[in-house]
């Protein structure tokens, strides 16, 4: 028998504040803004953590490492919410949250060639 974890408040809280923004994204313009900026978020990100790797140059493994972790996690993420048809929406923000910190990677690693 599988036992259903307890609902908290911060838990519905979390749920309904999702539902809240999956129904104000209901107008392309907003779903596409609010994914660029999540683009744009990722970039910031990606390429913060490339320039503070670059500049201690003894944290290299360690923010590949998280850099792993990060990506890992939204691809778990996005397997989770890929399952449920009714989450479009959050699957295309993580996609585009990658995509950010992948071209952020990118272009860091681009200049410390």
């Amino acid at each position: 028998m599988v036992i259903k974890p307890q609902t908290t408040k911060f838990q519905i809280y979390v749920i309904d504040n999702i539902k809240t923004l999956n129904l104000w994204a209901n107008n392309p313009w907003r779903k596409y803004s609010l994914a660029l900026i999540i683009f744009f978020i990722g970039y910031f990100f990606g390429s913060s953590l490339g320039m503070i790797s670059a500049v201690f140059e003894l944290m290299d493994p360690i923010s590949a490492l998280v850099s792993i972790i990060i990506i890992e996690l939204l691809i778990k993420l996005r397997r989770t919410f890929n399952l449920n048809k009714n989450k479009k929406f959050l699957t295309l923000l993580i996609d585009f949250l990658r995509i950010g910190l992948f071209y952020g990677f990118f272009t860091e690693g681009l200049k410390l060639l």
